[in-house]
């Protein structure tokens, strides 16, 4: 290991040794608690997920709401094992070994009771798809919810919208600002900011509009955008040939320009602003074990990590990896990483039930799908604490054995869960051989809020700074 890098991996052990000397009982309200926070982590607790009366004073303490969403979520089980479910559930959480996301934190046990981060929703190219779509996203953000789209199938600028009235169409880009508008005035008038992902396809004629949507400031700010990219525009790029531009109302081709040119302005843009991002449609597809019936995914979650079908949801949780530090080995708890895994798996599965969702379709999707999506957080601690540099050729291989573990202990738990609860219902139309009770697993989400709460690196993400101040807007953004 280098030297400078030690330096700095012993300075940050060295930091967090006396972070966790210098703790404080420090409560949030007078309600003696058993469990010990750092202020900072109190201070997200407090803002985001313990509850609030109708002034805004806090109601409940930090083990309140770990207990609170470990009742809710084990009240899906048979009887009998509900308690035994509930112990398991409270300890994960209370240890910080696993956290659910922050919408399962919020409203687990509550009225509200709707407990998953992301949705995709479909946009049909009509007036009234459109606005259904509108109608769509306010239910989601009113209860918490973000949203992702693809605006593709919309016809382009200028393109006709009907013989009879003889009017022109204004674009996929037009529509984006009718979402970003209503996200902004569900903002407003509910706890959280709304948040949604706008993709284009590359072959669609508004792309190089799309590409540079949010070049003004306050233009589609609620959106994160990506262009929808295919293999076959990759090898087009590389091989520096001609790219086409398709009507997408019939498939007429209505402009031809290089596609070198095209990624070039993709990849200006996106150094100069931070958008748009790149999501790659055919990978997507061919790990999707749905696509034979349920045709191709071409949408995610707003931050990327989450593909989906039209109507369907994912609720996430993470895994923190800086809890399976042995100190006295300098390795990794793997016996407990294993239990943990499969204890976050039940809960995770246990969400789908517990939740009510915004519309019927959704319920229907997500209930035949049960999808999951189970991540992690931690990395760069856990890493620092063995004392292995991030970029190492030894950290890449603990990275892969890391993922190893959590991926097949995973899918071990779904198969038993399919022997206990049965599996996902559309199981018999998906290309798995073998039941399990979910389509998918395993995800890698941003964990922003959550990584905070756990007082640990978020997802899989480098530590930048060993000193940092971190400004976040109170009651907005996506936990």
């Amino acid at each position: 290991m280098a030297a400078g890098h030690y330096q700095t991996a012993k300075a940050y052990i060295l930091y967090r040794q006396k972070q966790s000397e210098e703790r404080r009982a420090e409560r949030i309200i007078g309600v003696k608690d058993d469990l010990d926070f750092t202020p900072n982590q109190l201070k997200v607790l407090q803002n985001r997920y313990l509850l609030k009366d109708e002034e805004g004073k806090v109601i409940e303490t930090p083990s309140e709401l770990f207990r609170r969403v470990a009742k809710n979520l084990a009240k899906v089980e048979k009887v009998g094992k509900r308690k035994q479910v509930e112990e398991q559930f409270y300890e994960v959480m209370s240890r910080l070994e696993f956290l659910p996301a922050g919408r399962t934190l919020n409203n687990a046990g509550t009225p509200q009771s709707q407990l998953a981060n992301c949705f995709v929703l479909p946009i049909e190219d009509s007036m009234e798809g459109i606005f259904d779509s509108v109608k769509y996203m306010a239910l989601v953000h009113q209860t918490g919810g973000g949203t992702g789209f693809n605006f593709s199938r919309l016809r382009p600028r200028g393109d006709a919208v009907t013989k009879s009235s003889g009017g022109f169409a204004t674009g996929p880009v037009s529509f984006m600002k009718v979402f970003d508008i209503a996200t902004r005035q569900v903002m407003q008038g509910g706890k959280k900011r709304g948040a949604n992902m706008g993709i284009i396809n590359v072959d669609h004629p508004d792309v190089l509009e799309f590409i540079n949507c949010k070049s003004e400031t306050g233009e589609i700010e609620n959106f994160n955008i990506s262009v929808g990219v295919t293999d076959e525009f990759m090898r087009a790029v590389e091989n520096d040939r001609d790219w086409e531009l398709k009507n997408p109302r019939n498939g007429e081709v209505v402009q031809t320009l290089r596609a070198g040119s095209l990624m070039s302005q993709l990849v200006a843009q996106a150094w100069r602003t931070g958008d748009p991002g790149l999501i790659f449609l055919d990978p997507i597809n061919r790990n999707n074990p749905l696509l034979a019936k349920y045709g191709r995914i071409d949408a995610t979650n707003p931050c990327g990590e989450q593909p989906l079908h039209p109507f369907d949801a994912c609720n996430l949780g993470s895994i923190n990896l800086a809890k399976f530090f042995e100190p006295v080995k300098v390795g990794i708890n793997w016996q407990r990483l294993g239990e943990v895994v499969r204890v976050a798996v039940r809960m995770l599965d246990n969400v789908i039930d517990a939740c009510k969702y915004p519309l019927p379709q959704i319920t229907e999707t997500v209930r035949a799908n049960r999808r999951i999506g189970l991540g992690v957080m931690g990395w760069a601690d856990l890493l620092y604490q063995l004392r292995i540099p991030y970029d190492s050729e030894e950290g890449v291989k603990l990275a892969a054995k890391v993922a190893r573990l959590i991926q097949e202990t995973s899918w071990s738990e779904s198969e038993a869960l399919a022997k206990e609860k049965g599996e996902f219902p559309r199981w018999k139309d998906s290309n798995f051989k073998q039941k399990v009770r979910n389509v998918a697993i395993t995800t890698i989400a941003p964990t922003g809020s959550i990584s905070m709460l756990a007082d640990t690196s978020s997802g899989i993400e480098p530590v930048f700074a060993l000193a940092f101040t971190k400004n976040v807007v109170e009651e907005a953004g996506l936990a």
